[in-house]
């Protein structure tokens, strides 16, 4: 989780944090480390996603990962491999910001409805659902530059960068045109982040608990944030196994404006909508993984205050004893 990298909680000294848990400036900071991570990382996957995506849609083509690289390299040089880092970088930094602050928000919004014995045991709801919410924002902002960037990456000689591409497709389709792949984009998007954060969250659980031989307080600061990239590894793995239909899916919609979304689904077919899941696995895994690193570095920077970890309330136990003692006396 990553409330999980300040030990001082306890202390209870404020001034030792940057600003006040909950409030406007923490989640916005939250957004700011979102867009770090988020921006940073997804334009160093670009020559992965370059491939992923020549392979999604046109399999005959670009047989594999391997056979991709070869091919762009051999028509395109180094140049091919970058195509669409720039819709890549402002579009996930948005998303990002929108992610991760709206992730934070939902959290403790949620959390405060339940109250605190059903945060501690409907948390995993609490994680699914805020990632769910904070993502159905998050797209709306990425939309139009997705759109742009699979263009430029799949049809030739379409655009060279953004500045040429996104007056190019409104000029084509309209407004409308950024916004053709949204509900598959959030098909994509949402159950992608909802396994991110839950999953994340709770293998940072597991971890602490049956792996890391001390408690959490006691490990350091680049022990805590190894914890990071391992629980967000394992995280982006399911996540890329989950959303990768969907994500074929947004590929193929957005090579053809002439496609719906009913006929890019029966161009593909089932079977084809795992093209390139080998290459999504290591794209998605790596760049999960990178992400949560550098969000949890982020707040550690910025001294910011940890979020309160759902913890199982103490008269939960002892309502337990009571009740076996009372079975006891019948």
């Amino acid at each position: 989780m990553s409330n999980h990298l300040s030990s001082d909680h306890a202390t209870g000294k404020k001034s030792e944090y940057c600003c006040e848990y909950g409030s406007t400036k923490y989640f916005i900071y939250c957004g700011l480390g979102g867009m770090l991570s988020c921006g940073i990382t997804h334009p160093l996957m670009v020559p992965i996603d370059v491939i992923k995506c020549r392979v999604q849609v046109n399999k005959q083509k670009y047989k594999n990962l391997v056979t991709g690289f070869k091919i762009t390299m051999a028509e395109e040089g180094a140049r091919g491999l970058v195509k669409g880092w720039s819709p890549t970088l402002i579009g996930y930094s948005l998303q990002g910001f929108g992610k991760f602050g709206f992730y934070e928000f939902f959290k403790d919004f949620y959390s405060k409805m339940l109250g605190e014995e059903k945060t501690y045991l409907y948390r995993t709801a609490i994680y699914l659902g805020a990632g769910a919410s904070a993502e159905f924002i998050a797209d709306i902002a990425l939309a139009p530059f997705e759109a742009t960037k699979i263009r430029i990456q799949t049809q030739d000689n379409w655009a060279r960068n953004l500045r040429e591409g996104m007056p190019k497709l409104y000029a084509e389709e309209g407004f409308t045109g950024f916004y053709k792949g949204i509900v598959p984009l959030w098909f994509r998007q949402i159950p992608y982040t909802m396994m991110k954060f839950a999953c994340f969250e709770r293998t940072v659980e597991a971890l602490y608990k049956y792996v890391v031989p001390k408690s959490r307080e006691q490990c350091s600061k680049l022990e805590q944030l190894g914890v990071s990239f391992v629980a967000g590894y394992t995280a982006g793995i399911i996540c890329a196994v989950v959303s990768h239909p969907a994500d074929v899916i947004v590929s193929k919609l957005n090579e053809k404006k002439e496609l719906t979304l009913t006929q890019a689904i029966q161009r593909v077919g089932f079977a084809g909508m795992w093209q390139g899941l080998g290459a999504r696995i290591l794209m998605i895994g790596t760049l999960t993984a990178l992400q949560w690193f550098i969000y949890d570095s982020v707040k550690i920077s910025l001294a910011m205050p940890p979020v309160p970890t759902p913890e199982q309330p103490s008269n939960q136990s002892s309502k337990k004893d009571n009740n076996h003692n009372q079975n006891k006396k019948t």
